[in-house]
């Protein structure tokens, strides 16, 4: 029996591709699989060219793998475009109604009238992907009822006809199978788990960890990938007595969350690149006027509008050095959806304990990605509220100091209301009490009060991760969602006698110092892989650190598969 899958589903926008994997994902994380999912569909409302790729297995998946086991193709289109990608002894399931085979390739196929099955069946063609989700779960050996609950949770909402219509393609796609066993072993065996494991994508699990550190104001403007979190928001928030506002634009997201954490409440917006450069003046008035704040930029690929639905790391300098003037803030970067949940709670506590804005680095393929992990430990984590001021906080002139300088370059906030305490958050230069102030010695002392709790954050610990082999000559140093790959493929390079290291940085700005130069100290040469052209992070290393980094660019929209890794290990190993 195979320990892991990879299934990816493929057709039109429109046909239920997206639909049919997520409902497979939840099937087989219900039957004890870990799951990892990676989509990608057209930027158009409808139409288009749509997939969704499931890889399960009972063990941790750490990446969408490389190569596929099971193609599920809906149309001739989808089995062209993603037939390249299916290994050898792989199994082609295609809906034989539409998509001719004609015998190419080596892989078992295994044909299915899908849109015959569901418009006699189920009275309703619409309903063939549900036919096909029945198809794979009975390959997969999932339970009927597991597939019948997900079809009754996934359309109640749309009443008793439409569930039972597709209940029906259900019992037809089952019986289908019955009578036609696949020759491929399909069936990878559960997980033995102690602990209990949840699923989400990564936008659920910033959201439901921004509510639990005490979120309670968001607003947003739709965009893609960042969409989802603000419907996600929009249905959760309420219930924890918190705000959920569409805006006119990201100006107005960011603006009102300005004012939202000005007044007492923790706030945060999310866009992706296009509204995030919007945001950029915004961002330098929270600088100014030290409020606490949460901005996740959901990176897509290429500027202006780009790529709306595809992946890149294209964003990094733009997330540290945007906007005019020099308007200190923070930038961490998850590396999976587990990161996506604990990333958050801390992005809040930084920004809290600080008063700074802080930005989450996510992208497309990893605010999107569906993953198992273990359930949080909610009791077990820390949340940080900012400190605030009472009325007895004064100068010696009787004037609240509301930017009183300090060894941390933190000052107690008041919340309006507070009796005697009022002040006024200018975007202008200002000085200890607010008033503006425009002489070369406060704005000197002021540059160095905000910048002074750069110093102090990247102190914190928590934010990198080390894996791989302790004593090695190539090293890694990365960000973002391409852990999962260069760990596996750090796994591959071992059982092939190479020892690598690398060192996962989730904080980008201020950089880790100390941790990155203990494993510099260790390393002869470091590899940077980045889903971008021009090597942005290595460019940073380059420029600290003065060492030649050795880059790894990709710049295609897609995540990296961890053969890509470990050729370029292979490479750099040779020339060693």
């Amino acid at each position: 029996m195979p320990n892991n899958l990879t299934i990816r589903v493929a057709g039109e926008g429109g046909e239920g591709v997206i639909s049919v994997g997520e409902m497979l994902t939840l099937a087989l994380a219900r039957t004890h699989h870990d799951v990892f999912t990676f989509r990608t569909y057209p930027a158009e409302i409808k139409g288009g060219p749509a997939m969704l790729q499931v890889r399960c297995g009972n063990h941790p998946v750490l990446s969408q793998g490389s190569g596929l086991d099971v193609l599920v193709a809906f149309n001739d289109e989808a089995m062209h475009l993603h037939s390249r990608d299916l290994k050898s002894d792989g199994l082609l399931i295609y809906d034989s109604d539409v998509v001719q085979v004609n015998g190419q390739g080596e892989w078992e196929k295994y044909p299915v009238p899908m849109t015959n099955m569901a418009s006699v069946e189920a009275g309703v063609k619409r309903a063939k992907n549900v036919a096909a989700l029945a198809i794979m779960t009975r390959l997969f050996d999932v339970p009927k009822d597991t597939v019948e609950r997900l079809v009754k949770e996934r359309f109640s909402h749309k009443g008793d006809t439409v569930v039972d219509s597709n209940l029906k393609a259900v019992a037809a796609g089952y019986r289908y199978v019955e009578n036609h066993p696949a020759a491929k072993e399909l069936v990878v065996p559960p997980s033995i788990r102690k602990e209990q494991k949840v699923v989400m994508s990564g936008n659920e699990a910033m959201g439901i960890s921004a509510i639990f550190a005490g979120c309670r104001y968001y607003a947003g403007y739709p965009i893609t990938p960042a969409s989802d979190l603000l419907e996600f928001m929009a249905q959760e928030l309420p219930r924890f007595n918190g705000t959920c506002l569409q805006t006119e634009d990201e100006i107005a997201a960011i603006t009102s969350c300005i004012g939202a954490s000005f007044a007492g409440v923790k706030a945060m917006t999310a866009t992706s690149g296009p509204g995030f450069s919007l945001m950029m003046e915004a961002l330098g008035l929270a600088s100014m006027t030290e409020i606490p704040l949460v901005i996740v930029d959901a990176q897509r690929a290429g500027p202006s509008t780009g790529m709306p639905t595809k992946t890149e790391q294209s964003d990094l300098m733009t997330a540290i050095y945007g906007g005019h003037g020099e308007a200190p803030r923070v930038v961490l970067a998850p590396a999976n959806v587990k990161d996506c949940f604990y990333g958050m709670v801390k992005a809040f506590n930084l920004a809290e304990k600080y008063q700074i804005p802080v930005i989450m680095l996510s992208d497309q393929s990893l605010s999107h990605r569906t993953q198992t992990y273990t359930r949080p430990a909610l009791g077990m984590l820390e949340v940080v509220n900012r400190i605030k001021t009472g009325p007895n906080r004064r100068g010696e002139d009787g004037k609240y100091l509301r930017f009183q300088f300090s060894e941390t370059g933190v000052s107690p906030m008041a919340i309006p209301g507070t009796t005697g305490v009022s002040y006024v958050a200018t975007g202008l230069e200002h000085d200890e009490a607010g008033v503006p102030n425009y002489s070369p010695s406060n704005h000197f002392r002021m540059s160095a009060k905000r910048h002074k709790k750069l110093e102090l954050i990247a102190k914190e610990k928590g934010f990198t991760r080390r894996f791989g082999d302790e004593q090695a000559r190539v090293g890694i140093i990365s960000w973002g969602s391409t852990e999962g790959s260069i760990e596996e493929a750090i796994g591959k390079a071992h059982l092939l006698g190479y020892e690598v290291s690398a060192l996962q940085l989730k904080m980008l700005h201020p950089l880790p110092d100390d941790e990155i130069r203990a494993f510099l100290s260790q390393v002869k040469q470091v590899i940077v892989p980045e889903l971008n052209y021009t090597g942005q992070l290595a460019q940073l290393l380059r420029a600290r650190y003065l060492i030649p980094t050795i880059q790894l660019n990709k710049c295609a929209g897609l995540p990296f598969a961890p053969e890509e890794i470990l050729n370029k290990l292979e490479e750099v190993m040779k020339r060693a």
